[in-house]
């Protein structure tokens, strides 16, 4: 009886035993699972979010060697970009690749591919290339920089000295600073932070902790600990969707007009104003409609109109899911063709050639007009010479639609003024004065001297 009860005793503690090891076992994978949730912060989930959207740039590019002004050298450049197409479009500084000849990127997932400079605005530093891509990559996730409070946590991602994609964390120091780099560069409005943004990073996010863009990294201040400075994300889509509308095609119209409004510091894509029978307002889009989504994609911003638009023609339909008056539509809108290139037909048609004046340049000009364009040469004998309109000019309205681009003048001479040879109203800004008068469109005959 002894020995049984000997055996038992010795069993129950074997078991004992070796029910501690397994309860220890679970628990320390248990703690191990919850230590690593523990790890899993705001700020590791917002780089985790947004680095498959950040791709890395080299090239060579030829600076000038010394004071001379015709000796040169070729030196590696290196910056970031951010997707903002899943095409491949990318928003970068336009001093990372200016001069480069070849451009070299790098993906999050180590893919290397170029990438080709579509567009630039040098008054910015912000331009668009296209990479060579044939899988969709990700888009960056927009933030707004309306809300923005000093001290709060921002990161930024790049391609820190050829390190790729860098993270560094800081605090927003201040806001609406004025920067000016070199005689030809100067910045305004910049978000300055003390997170560490470095040679190569120019061109890549500022991240709030949400994983949202909130500026573009620009420039350090040589000689300073802790100071950098970013291009607010409000103002660099602004420049964005100009610069994405300039590679709409020339040929297609839709007598839309959309704006980015602000609610509750969160962007809402907002249709402005549809021409009267133009493709918007067929399909049925309306001023105030707040657009959701384009081709099923998520649009908060104008650029996410102006990208849907790059590469399509009239045989290519956008998809629009919108809000109106608590109710959601969805809307398909086809676009129109029209005459071939604007410029020659504003050339042939008005006399003019003209370019887009950035809403910076119009600033304090008129309390009515944000945007227009400027005449950059006058045909002799030409309506708009026969009318007084002189080289300088900024057109901001015709025939009752103001021309805040080259596409809102492409769309009143492909409607009726242009078919009917009648007389249109036309407004001009000269030396920050307003000018009105009556233009007709050349006749055929006479467009031809």
């Amino acid at each position: 009886m002894l020995l049984r009860n000997s055996k038992t005793i010795a069993a129950i503690l074997i078991a004992m035993f070796i029910g501690s090891i397994v309860a220890h076992s679970v628990s320390a994978q248990s703690s191990g699972r919850d230590g690593q949730r523990a790890r899993m912060t705001p700020l590791v989930k917002a780089v985790k979010q947004c680095r498959m959207s950040v791709v890395n740039l080299r090239g060579k590019k030829t600076v000038p060697d010394g004071d001379s002004a015709t000796k040169t050298k070729q030196v590696n450049g290196m910056g970031t970009g951010v997707v903002i197409d899943s095409r491949g479009y990318v928003l970068t500084n336009y001093h990372v690749v200016q001069g480069v000849e070849n451009i070299e990127v790098t993906t999050d997932d180590h893919e290397q591919t170029t990438a080709r400079l579509l567009a630039h605005d040098p008054e910015t530093d912000l331009a668009i290339l296209k990479i060579q891509t044939e899988r969709p990559l990700p888009t960056m996730k927009l933030g707004t920089s309306s809300d923005l409070m000093l001290a709060e946590t921002v990161t930024a991602v790049g391609n820190a000295y050829g390190y790729e994609h860098t993270v560094t964390v800081g605090i927003i120091s201040q806001l609406q600073r004025t920067v000016q780099v070199n005689d030809e560069q100067i910045y305004r409005n910049l978000i300055q932070t003390d997170a560490a943004i470095n040679p190569g990073n120019s061109g890549g996010p500022l991240l709030n902790t949400y994983g949202e863009m909130i500026g573009i990294n620009v420039a350090v201040r040589i000689g300073a600990q802790g100071i950098a400075f970013a291009i607010p994300v409000n103002d660099a889509m602004e420049v964005a969707a100009r610069l994405m509308g300039n590679l709409t095609k020339s040929d297609v119209f839709h007598g839309l007009v959309a704006e980015t409004i602000f609610v509750n510091d969160q962007p809402e894509l907002t249709v402005k104003d549809v021409a009267p029978s133009s493709p918007a307002a067929r399909a049925g889009l309306k001023r105030g409609d707040r657009i959701t989504s384009i081709n099923s994609k998520p649009a908060t911003h104008v650029v996410h109109f102006q990208s849907a638009l790059v590469g399509k023609s009239s045989a290519h339909p956008l998809k629009f899911s919108i809000e109106r008056d608590g109710r959601s539509l969805d809307l398909a809108m086809k676009l129109k063709r029209g005459s071939a290139n604007v410029s020659s037909v504003a050339w042939r048609e008005l006399g003019v050639k003209v370019t887009n004046v950035s809403e910076k340049e119009m600033s304090g000009m008129h309390a009515n007009y944000v945007r227009g364009l400027r005449v950059t040469e006058v045909r002799r004998n030409g309506p708009a010479d026969e009318e007084g309109i002189l080289e300088g000019d900024i057109i901001v309205a015709m025939h009752g639609w103001k021309t805040e681009t080259v596409e809102n003048l492409a769309f009143v001479l492909s409607e009726e003024i242009v078919k009917s040879h009648k007389e249109f109203m036309f407004y001009i800004l000269r030396d920050r004065e307003p000018f009105w008068g009556q233009m007709r469109v050349a006749s055929r005959n006479s467009a031809l001297h």
